[in-house]
């Protein structure tokens, strides 16, 4: 899950979070909801009726959104990608798939169905209003406005500018049509900063226009679209890289170690003070033991460094630990996954190096100054 989330269920064996940026838009919405639409569009309620039907149709556009990215991911997981989770945030919600589509056509039916799904809940929201079949009139407020809004939610991700929806599915038919993954992310890239920039145009003008609100809604969400798009960009670049790249090119085959018996100021005088460093693998006769951290020995108070051993403060095996002829996008991807800023380069136990995120840095840096020859 995204750094910042609550998790608040669990669906087909994925987590649904809540990014802490999704509380005060929902917030936002309800007030809008309350004060402005539904005043405006059914005059003449108790002022707890319109509050009440706004906190029901946030809730529900809750549930919309959350279906939307549900549809992604159980397609996902039915073509064989797992998924770790669903996490709802200031735009909308993200499926968090472990690995990228490896076909076009996967990744086409991966992208399409959210949109599509989109559809069948405004067209199911329609049916309950058109058949009054909840004879209410704040059902019927509340039916219109997920009609219209899920109508929109599909028509946006539609748009085919990368990553969005539309963004993928364009992608998908361009590396179908030309089996080139980097061109079809280029191009769907390019055509999804095209969109940002319009939208962004667009919500200069509003708002200079009066419409100073929704230009400014209107400019975030070109912005956001514009960075998303050029991060994928240089994702892709980056999954490029390391592709033909193993972990013993990159990795310190010199790292510092420690002893499991040695004193913790040992420690931090000779490796964290004196090198520079924040951890360290335990070695004992040249087997890993376990590594240790400055978050480690932040528990331990300074008086007691002197009498603690590393051993009984280090996290002990079994560790996540990458080989030397390990790929390096296998080992950059379990990085991602687990928060680890450093892997252990082990064969049978034995540390041959360490590979850490600086080591990661410096290669790339190194390899973008040489223009991409390595």
């Amino acid at each position: 899950m995204m750094k910042g989330s609550l998790r608040v269920a669990r669906i087909a064996g994925i987590d649904i979070a809540i990014h802490y940026t999704w509380i005060p838009i929902f917030v936002l919405i309800i007030w809008s909801l309350a004060v402005g639409f539904f005043p405006v569009e059914y005059p003449g309620w108790a002022a707890w009726l319109y509050w009440l039907t706004s906190i029901v149709a946030a809730l529900l556009l809750f549930v919309s959104v959350l279906v939307h990215e549900l549809a992604h991911s159980l397609v996902a997981k039915s073509k064989g990608l797992p998924v770790k989770s669903i996490t709802l945030f200031l735009l909308g919600g993200v499926s968090n798939l472990e690995t990228e589509p490896q076909k076009a056509g996967v990744e086409f039916a991966v992208a399409i169905v959210g949109p599509l799904a989109s559809v069948a809940i405004a067209g199911g929201f329609w049916l309950v209003d058109y058949f009054n079949l909840i004879p209410f009139v704040s059902a019927k407020a509340i039916a219109n406005y997920l009609v219209v809004v899920n109508i929109l939610l599909a028509a946006f991700n539609i748009l085919p500018g990368f990553p969005l929806d539309g963004g993928r599915v364009l992608r998908a038919i361009i590396w179908g049509a030309t089996n080139d993954l980097k061109k079809a992310t280029n191009i769907a890239s390019t055509v999804g900063q095209v969109f940002g920039w319009i939208m962004i145009a667009a919500g200069v003008f509003m708002a200079l226009t009066g419409n100073l609100i929704n230009g400014i809604w209107l400019g975030f969400i070109g912005w956001f679209l514009n960075g998303a798009a050029e991060a994928s960009r240089r994702e892709l670049e980056l999954r490029s890289l390391w592709l033909n790249v193993r972990v013993s090119s990159v990795m310190n085959d010199k790292p510092e170690i420690i002893e499991p018996g040695a004193p913790i100021e040992k420690l931090v005088n000779e490796i964290y003070v004196r090198r520079g460093l924040r951890s360290a693998p335990v070695v004992e006769d040249g087997r890993l033991q376990g590594i240790i951290t400055l978050a480690d020995i932040k528990k331990i108070p300074m008086a007691e460094w002197r009498n603690t051993s590393v051993s009984s403060v280090m996290t002990h095996q079994p560790l996540k630990t990458v080989k030397p002829e390990d790929n390096m996008s296998t080992a950059v991807q379990l990085m991602a996954e687990h928060g680890l800023d450093q892997l252990p380069v082990v064969v049978d136990d034995r540390i041959l190096g360490m590979l850490g995120r600086a080591d990661i840095i410096r290669y790339v840096q190194i390899h973008h100054e040489l223009g991409g020859r390595r």
